[in-house]
């Protein structure tokens, strides 16, 4: 199994310090029991940037697209996706879960983080499948080595193909990574190019997950400087912050050099993995939750969420929500695909977060008895205290609307004998609080 990494600890550029600063007011410093402060002469800086167009927005989109379904061989999904602090939605995604003609047995599911505009991200979304299957390597016979060789023709073939379309209907300048799985009745196929990640867990455990490409790794850096770039910044040409991707023309036109030699790639890592009853399900995300939350964490979430709620589509805006509570600046898409070994709900585990919850609703009252309660100061000491039972990987983050909930309740109880006025600038601080 290979081991998780965490993210790296990349400086914030200026425009976006005053925004980190009030969100990790309200998340980090409540959440992880710190706060960032200004660095000597940070203020100053600020105003420098201020003409520059931001990517990020005053107040987070907070709407979920999400969707569901299953197949008849024993899989169900779920995918959830949110615009967030974003200026704008470029993740796109596809969800097949049987395929059609001879290869009903097969599923096929894909995230796609865009970058620079949306047009190759939905393309690959409408697309990709068709070119993959078009090489004629996925056949019901299933040879996993002429599947791996159709999946990666498949992507250069698109690649080619959208090059030709990019120049001759003037496209924007956008690229995508790409993370997908190819399910068969025997084995499961992992395709990544770029920074989006998939993984498996198996009997409780994270046994694989697809490795980014990031412009520093070794064999990439290797690449880049062969065809006559550099990695500034731990970017291509100091500018993009991915090695491999579909799209990013810009970065492909060295004429005489083959694709998979160019500054950025558009040749995908695929492995394939025998599917055995212990696997349990597999998650494909975005790097706007692989940046909140690391591998094993995630698969935890997961599994325990599972075993409480049998509605996947609320655990993926679960995941949603607990990344944006974790500081997630990014688009945010994820799909779960459940095979038939995955965790049922249980009703030891309904009874531990029946008490968890009735844990967390007596310490929220007991904070609340003050005459002017403060809905901060609340969860600031929850995320101090030892508390038994919270969900493994999400902590007491996950638990935020609970609390919230049940700080309304005693709140108003509390102030049912005062004027309405007071009950409505209440329900307007939550809502506040919701929005962040």
């Amino acid at each position: 199994m290979r081991t998780a990494r965490r993210a790296s600890n990349v400086e914030v550029p200026s425009f976006l310090r005053q925004l980190v600063k009030e969100t990790e007011k309200m998340v980090t410093f409540f959440f992880k029991g710190g706060s960032r402060e200004a660095g000597p002469g940070e203020e100053d800086n600020l105003d420098e940037d201020d003409s520059m167009p931001s990517p990020y927005l005053e107040h987070p989109i907070l709407e979920k697209h999400v969707s569901e379904g299953g197949s008849q061989p024993g899989l169900n999904y779920a995918v959830a996706s949110m615009q967030g602090w974003r200026a704008q939605m470029e993740d796109a995604h596809t969800c097949m879960p049987q395929l059609r003609g001879e290869l009903t047995e097969w599923g096929y599911f894909a995230v796609f983080d865009g970058h620079a505009g949306t047009t190759v991200a939905q393309y690959c979304s409408r697309n990709l499948l068709d070119h993959i299957l078009a090489t004629g390597g996925v056949k019901v016979s299933e040879d996993p080595e002429q599947v791996k060789d159709g999946i990666r023709e498949g992507f250069l073939d698109i690649d080619r193909h959208m090059h030709k379309l990019a120049r001759q209907d003037n496209w924007d300048r956008s690229g995508s990574t790409a993370a997908a799985v190819m399910i068969s009745p025997r084995y499961i196929y992992f395709i990544n190019c770029g920074d989006s990640r998939t993984l498996l867990c198996h009997n409780g455990q994270v046994v694989f997950y697809t490795e980014d490409h990031k412009p520093f790794n070794p064999r990439e850096k290797e690449r880049i400087q062969n065809a006559g770039g550099s990695v500034t910044l731990q970017r291509v040409n100091g500018s993009l912050a991915v090695s491999r991707a579909l799209g990013d023309f810009d970065f492909k036109e060295v004429d005489w050099r083959p694709q998979t030699e160019q500054l950025v790639s558009p040749e995908p890592e695929v492995y394939e993995l025998e599917r055995t009853p212990e696997d349990e399900f597999l998650i494909l995300a975005c790097d706007g939750v692989w940046d909140a939350i690391g591998n094993e964490e995630l698969c935890a979430f997961v599994r325990s969420r599972l075993q409480v709620c049998d509605d996947l589509r609320e655990i993926c805006t679960q995941v949603i929500d607990l990344c944006l509570y974790k500081g997630s600046l990014d688009n945010i898409s994820i799909i779960i695909v459940c095979f038939p070994g995955a965790p049922r709900v249980s009703q030891e585990a309904l009874q531990q977060e029946a008490e968890l919850e009735q844990q967390i609703d007596v310490k929220v009252e007991g904070e609340s008895r003050d005459e002017d309660p403060d809905l901060l100061y609340v969860i600031k000491f929850l995320a101090a205290e030892e508390m038994p039972g919270l969900p493994p990987g999400g902590g007491i983050t996950s638990k935020r609307d609970c609390i919230i909930s049940a700080y309304q309740k005693h709140v108003m109880a509390l102030r049912s004998q005062e004027p309405m006025t007071c009950c409505i600038e209440l329900t307007l601080s939550i809502t506040n609080l919701l929005a962040v």
